[in-house]
């Protein structure tokens, strides 16, 4: 009676917590259909630095120079820096070759954090330029991209993510389901909270920082290993809202493989526990810091940052909620039973909401749903294994920064 008690309890939490949790992302939804936000235009003025880290990168570097030696805006005024690091191959030469600077960093680098930390100062000693704009080196960039960025920054933004699109949705299952994943992250993450007053999420590539708020935070000095997840909280702690630029585009290449898929999530996954370490203390104790807008961005923040516990969370109450149904039923268990009812009813309903939400969001942002069938029903298949990339990193955490190769040579005209 003693187990039944403590199980029934602990459940009883584990469905409170949980509950209030969702409710939260559940009124933000709403948000998710509001037209998108567009700028007023403004004359260019903003003077960028394009900052490129690259690793083994020769197949696709090129393009993506290209990209961005072509965008209509003027030249004068944004310098293309594509930094190699670790590199066996020919990425220097080819970058060089489409037109891009090349800086070189002065200490031994291991992710994409410690390459921004180095450039970042010397942008910052440099003193010529207003903002930075960071890219993958797998990307291409809309033509349009420093103009709506502009737009952003003289209007007053200090951080701001553009709209990160896929340039191989089509090629497998997974770079099918991770196209449905930056297109959710767009529509219910950032789009989202940007109209409930909300910071975006800097997602990696395709962003903009002001040179002012760099030098207010020292420079770029991340420590974990998603560097993106960890400026975005430092721009809150500042009170800083990172703001949503949807006309600002890059298209993005995705993992063709589940092990790259797996490698990659686990990193994100391990960030995202050592942001949550290093920065929930400091969310807590500045909490009402920047009046009612810093209390909700923080608080915000934190809900996000406990999203790998809150995964683990809802998956130990589903066992203990079946275990205890084991301990209450005394005849055999067969699937007319009602614990493989409740089962099923588990499974099928989070698959039905799965498959709504990736037609749905490919409604809202006018993606061509028939092309993208298999991604659409594999879909909960992708969400459901970030439980098991949750759990593994709780206790075995990535240390490495593996790069993913890329060779999805694709040029922009062959995207639009």
């Amino acid at each position: 009676m003693r187990i039944l008690s403590f199980l029934e309890a602990a459940l009883w939490l584990f469905s409170v917590v949980f509950t209030v949790y969702m409710c939260y992302y559940i009124l933000l939804v709403p948000h998710a259909f509001m037209r998108k936000r567009v700028w007023p235009q403004h004359k260019p003025k903003c003077r960028f630095a394009i900052l490129v880290a690259a690793r083994n990168e020769e197949a696709v570097i090129g393009h993506l120079v290209e990209s961005l030696v072509a965008q209509e805006y003027p030249s004068t005024l944004f310098d293309i820096y594509v930094i190699p690091n670790n590199c066996t191959d020919r990425t220097e030469q080819v970058a060089r070759q489409a037109g891009a600077q090349i800086l070189e960093c002065a200490f031994p680098v291991r992710s994409k954090g410690d390459v921004l930390r180095q450039v970042v100062a010397m942008i910052l000693a440099k003193g010529q330029h207003d903002a930075i704009c960071v890219f993958d080196a797998d990307n291409v960039v809309d033509p349009g991209f420093l103009q709506s960025m502009n737009n952003a920054w003289c209007a007053g933004a200090k951080a701001a993510q553009g709209f990160r699109d896929s340039k191989n949705p089509h090629d497998t299952i997974i770079s099918g389901n991770y196209s449905l994943y930056y297109w959710m992250v767009n529509r219910f993450y950032s789009h989202a909270r940007n109209k409930a007053g909300l910071s975006a999420i800097v997602n990696g590539s395709g962003f903009m920082a002001d040179v002012g708020l760099l030098r207010s935070m020292g420079g770029w000095n991340t420590k974990t290993l998603t560097e993106d997840i960890e400026f975005t909280t430092k721009c809150i702690l500042q009170n800083v809202r990172v703001e949503w630029v949807p006309q600002a585009i890059t298209y993005d290449e995705q993992p063709l493989t589940f092990l790259q898929s797996w490698r990659q999530r686990c990193r994100w996954s391990t960030g995202t526990y050592q942001c949550l370490s290093l920065y929930l203390l400091p969310l807590v104790r500045t909490l009402f810091s920047g009046g009612l807008h810093g209390v909700r961005a923080r608080l915000d923040q934190i809900i996000f940052l406990l999203a790998p516990l809150m995964q683990l969370a809802w998956l130990v109450s589903l066992v203990m909620g079946q275990l205890l149904r084991v301990l209450q039923i005394h005849y055999d268990l067969f699937p007319s039973t009602p614990l493989f009812t409740q089962l099923f009813l588990s499974i099928a309903v989070s698959y039905a909401l799965s498959l709504g939400m990736s037609v749905l969001v490919m409604l809202l942002e006018r993606k061509p749903i028939r092309s993208m069938l298999r991604g659409i029903f594999t879909y909960w298949v992708f969400i459901m294994s970030w439980l098991p990339i949750n759990a593994y990193c709780l206790v075995h955490r990535t240390t490495e920064w593996k790069a993913i190769a890329h060779t999805r040579s694709v040029k922009l005209s062959q995207i639009k």
